[in-house]
């Protein structure tokens, strides 16, 4: 039996404890409420008249409920029991005068009563700290399996183990396996409560018995140290004391436990250091590890241990996000470079509009005013966004070849057909030439008029072979594409009436009705049919992305990309919607899918524009109602265009 006496002054603890340590009573004198504990065993505390007015009733409420026993001293002059003290709060009290018999009496009688009080006491916090415990471990395992960013996740990992452990330090220690198929042990993470100044450095390790994470990773069983400095003469671990030595630390007592995946194999380690009383006290010098840290129980292992297993299984979850994430990368990466290789021309288009709309979302996430200072993008968000950058145009794959990468106005093949034409038509012309001179030299030799005949005839050759080059010049000038409107085929189309004679004789056109139709585009290299086919693209591109189970996070990069060629006033294609239709998304991948076109040098069928100049025109696009001139705004306030 656990006694304590709280000295007060007006009275004296001591025959009283020496008659009850006679009895072989355990007696405790405290000298402030500040003091008074319940022990494990029964606890009666000794209240006399002064002590009372030390303590309100909610405290001794507080220590009855905790298992503690109550026994009153009444003063001279009180009759009944005081009403400061609440009389379902004692267990026994005694009236002056009183003796040390009357008082052992009532503290035998209190004994018993505050066992059982204890007793049950115990019981209510045992069962009150498991359903913490049970509820700490749910509230883990929940936080685990919700997270997705890989070395957050660790660091979670080991800040909940040290915190339901009261733990000082830890580390964490990974398997990984290196290319010739060994596995090893990587430290990864390391925590230290009292010395937050030391230094983390990766270092990979052998997964054998010679150290504590390597001998648990071998064995795959707990390993508990009361004290690491004095471990047992026949372990085969040892501790590395350099970095306690470096910074001043004192490695007490460990607790290491393997993670297991659900096949039963060790993928890590989990390692904590120096269970303290207190979880914000600060061990700075050796008297604080003297008076704060204890050893792990065994409850603590079963704590971790379970920890331990949420934790393998989040690891690995994690590790198959990541390699799903890869997966899509992967798959991406091998989109684009399939439409890249159909169409080498515009090499890199795709990565550039997805760096500059993810520049621009990020723009419009930093936004504090403006109709976008509400609209905010998540991490998954981003990366919706980007994946729909750089797929955007994966339905040119079901764009004919020799329609995707026209260059020029015409096609190759039918530019060589007018080039033979013209060299047919000259050699024609120099033909008749000579058959005319010829002729004349035949019918009237080498007369006086001899010199100016010649003369006209050259004269007459020269002309028609200046008004072949001009024409042969007015085609290639006329097969060149242009960003914008421009050119005049008046003197083209004249051409369209000339004619030439085949070897047959035939009157064949110096140019053929589709060759003058192709040429007098006025913008770009395609015609009304060839630009209808190309514009199918953004229909392949959303079919072909509908076909993908994307994730949630994912899900709206279909209908992101669907829409990119859309404009506000409804000119766009190919459904015509207007802004309220386009997603947010989508219209900052317009304005840099146009900035891109204009600006790319790597395109043979239209020259560059500058910055500036491209900037100007899209400029007039967003007066015109096309862009949106909020984030065409900050397009270019935020310089997004250069993170392509």
């Amino acid at each position: 039996m656990k006694l304590t006496l709280l000295h007060t002054g007006s009275m004296s603890p001591a025959p009283i404890a020496e008659a009850l340590t006679a009895e072989g009573v355990e007696v405790l004198i405290v000298r402030s409420p500040r003091d008074l504990v319940v022990g494990e065993d029964a606890t009666a505390f000794v209240l006399d008249p002064a002590a009372r007015a030390t303590f309100d009733p909610q405290h001794l409420r507080s220590f009855v409920d905790s298992g503690g026993a109550i026994v009153a001293l009444g003063a001279p002059d009180e009759i009944d029991v005081p009403s400061s003290v609440p009389s379902d709060l004692l267990a026994a009290w005694l009236p002056h005068p009183y003796g040390t018999r009357h008082l052992l009496l009532a503290l035998h009688t209190t004994y018993r009563e505050a066992a059982v009080v204890t007793e049950a006491g115990r019981a209510r916090q045992e069962a009150a700290s498991r359903t913490k415990e049970v509820v700490d471990l749910t509230r883990i395992g929940v936080a685990l399996a919700t997270e997705r960013d890989y070395n957050t996740l660790l660091d979670m990992i080991l800040s909940q183990a040290r915190q339901i452990t009261s733990s000082d330090a830890g580390s964490l220690y990974l398997v990984e396996t290196t290319e010739n198929g060994a596995k090893r042990l990587r430290f990864k993470l390391a925590q230290t409560f009292s010395r937050p100044e030391i230094p983390l450095v990766e270092f990979t390790m052998p997964i054998d018995r010679a150290s504590i994470a390597g001998y648990v990773a071998s064995t795959g069983e707990p390993l508990v140290i009361d004290d690491a400095y004095f471990l047992a003469p026949d372990v085969q671990y040892s501790i590395n004391r350099s970095l306690d030595e470096k910074y001043g630390y004192r490695t007490k007592s460990m607790l290491t436990i393997p993670m297991k995946d659900h096949k039963e194999e060790v993928i890590g380690v989990l390692q904590l250091i120096n269970r303290k009383r207190h979880f914000e006290a600060q061990l700075k010098t050796p008297p604080d590890f003297e008076a704060e840290v204890i050893p792990y129980t065994k409850r603590t292992v079963e704590l971790v241990s379970s920890l331990a297993g949420q934790a393998a299984v989040s690891i690995e979850n994690s590790r198959l996000y990541e390699s799903i994430e890869r997966l899509f990368e992967g798959f991406v990466t091998a989109a684009v470079t399939a439409i890249e290789q159909r169409d080498p021309t515009t090499f890199g288009h795709s990565g550039r509009v997805a760096s500059m709309t993810v520049g621009l979302a990020e723009v419009v996430d930093r936004a504090s005013d403006g109709p976008f200072r509400n609209v905010k993008f998540s991490k998954e968000e981003v990366r919706e966004i980007r994946y729909a950058g750089l797929l955007h145009d994966f339905g040119k794959v079901g764009v004919r070849e020799q329609v995707l990468v026209k260059a020029k106005k015409l096609y190759e093949p039918d530019l060589q057909l007018i080039r033979q034409r013209y060299a047919f038509a000259r050699r024609t012309i120099e033909r008749d030439y000579y058959c005319q001179l010829t002729e004349h030299l035949q019918q009237n030799g080498a007369s006086g008029e001899h010199r100016d005949v010649v003369q006209r005839l050259k004269d007459e050759q020269a002309r028609q072979l200046a008004s072949l080059d001009r024409f042969m010049k007015l085609v290639l000038e006329s097969n060149e594409p242009t960003v914008l409107p421009e050119g005049s085929f008046e003197e083209l189309l004249r051409y369209a009436d000339a004619y030439y004679h085949d070897l047959e004789g035939q009157k064949q056109p110096y140019l053929t009705a589709d060759e003058v139709r192709f040429l007098s585009i006025r913008k770009g290299s395609l015609d009304e049919r060839e630009r209808l086919e190309i514009e199918s693209h953004v229909n392949h591109t959303y079919r072909f992305l509908l076909q993908i189970p994307w994730t949630k996070e994912l899900q709206n990069i279909p209908t992101i990309a669907y829409g990119h060629h859309e404009k506000l006033d409804g000119s766009g294609y190919p459904r015509k919607v207007t802004g309220e239709l386009i997603p947010v998304q989508t219209r900052m991948m317009t304005i840099s899918d146009i900035f891109d076109a204009l600006t790319a040098s790597d395109r043979p069928y239209k020259r560059a524009v500058p910055v500036p100049r491209a900037l100007d025109i899209m400029t007039s696009e967003v007066k015109t109602g096309m862009l949106d001139p909020d984030l065409f705004k900050l397009f270019v306030e935020g310089k997004a265009y250069e993170k392509a």
